[in-house]
């Protein structure tokens, strides 16, 4: 079968022949009709890949200090064999998918062969034409839900849990920062319990997309968003912010302490830096 993968060495990205994954209990045979790619998570993970060891060894230290721990208990050559072979590996992408079951394994009967499934999981909704899928990551769909709209259900649970973790009531001021794939959902999301939604992120043709998806008002830098959240909030600044960029500053985590009302709510959903300052949370 075909399956998407990445070379850890050089993050090179291509399409592999390989051997289809075997029945196991407690999961079902999947074979893929959608897989979503996920635009932040899996550009982060090839790009990591990319770097340099020493590159790598800044961006994962406590994977180096492992590297360390290794050089001092094995020795240089069994660390350096064991280093590469990680690097060599293939390593499969993707994480959201959906498709039709086509095996069940003991301890899962509760699906069928034929049953139309989403499914979610890094190493286990990969992108590849057919998947083992544990039965705690697999959900078939209800009657009227189609293949294509059901490969979004990882990321809209991901979003839906960022929403959750807000606690937010009717009528609340949200700030969503980054309008991704998860931001836009975590948008609509927000919209329909009812808040007030205020979204922000530096590419226009996002939070264009993001006002027809409901938003309420949207900003494309912190000097702006600042503004709006205050003009939203009568000054008082949002009663939570949920963060849904991917990046390694720490610009996000400062902007949504900063937007915030006295003791509101900070949610952290994507990969930015989280050099928290005292004096803003404080």
């Amino acid at each position: 079968m075909k399956q998407v993968t990445q070379t850890q060495r050089n993050g090179h990205v291509r399409v592999e022949e390989v051997p289809p994954p075997a029945l196991r209990p407690g999961g079902v045979l999947v074979r893929t009709a959608y897989s979503l790619i996920s635009a932040g998570t899996e550009r982060a993970k090839v790009e990591l890949a990319r770097k340099s060891l020493v590159g790598k060894a800044r961006a994962r230290p406590e994977q180096a200090r492992q590297v360390l721990d290794a050089l001092h208990q094995q020795g240089p050559l069994a660390t350096y064999r064991k280093v590469m072979n990680r690097l060599e590996a293939l390593q499969p992408l993707g994480y959201s998918c959906s498709g039709v079951v086509i095996a069940v394994g003991s301890g899962a009967e509760e699906f069928q062969v034929g049953d139309w499934v989403a499914c979610a999981g890094a190493g286990c909704a990969n992108h590849a034409e057919i998947n083992f899928v544990p039965k705690n990551l697999c959900v078939k769909l209800p009657e009227g839900v189609d293949l294509e709209d059901a490969a979004f259900a990882t990321l809209g649970a991901i979003a839906l849990q960022g929403v959750r973790q807000a606690e937010v009531h009717l009528g609340e001021v949200v700030g969503v920062v980054g309008l991704g794939l998860v931001g836009l959902l975590t948008v609509q999301l927000l919209k329909a319990a009812g808040c007030v939604v205020v979204g922000m992120d530096p590419n226009s043709s996002r939070c264009e997309l993001a006002q027809e998806l409901g938003c309420d008002a949207t900003a494309t830098t912190e000097a702006e968003m600042r503004a709006v959240a205050r003009a939203r909030s009568a000054g008082y600044g949002c009663d939570a912010v949920i963060l849904t960029a991917a990046t390694t500053s720490n610009g996000p985590i400062r902007l949504a302490g900063e937007i915030a009302r006295d003791r509101g709510r900070v949610v952290v959903v994507g990969a930015v830096g989280m050099g928290v300052p005292r004096q803003v949370y404080y």
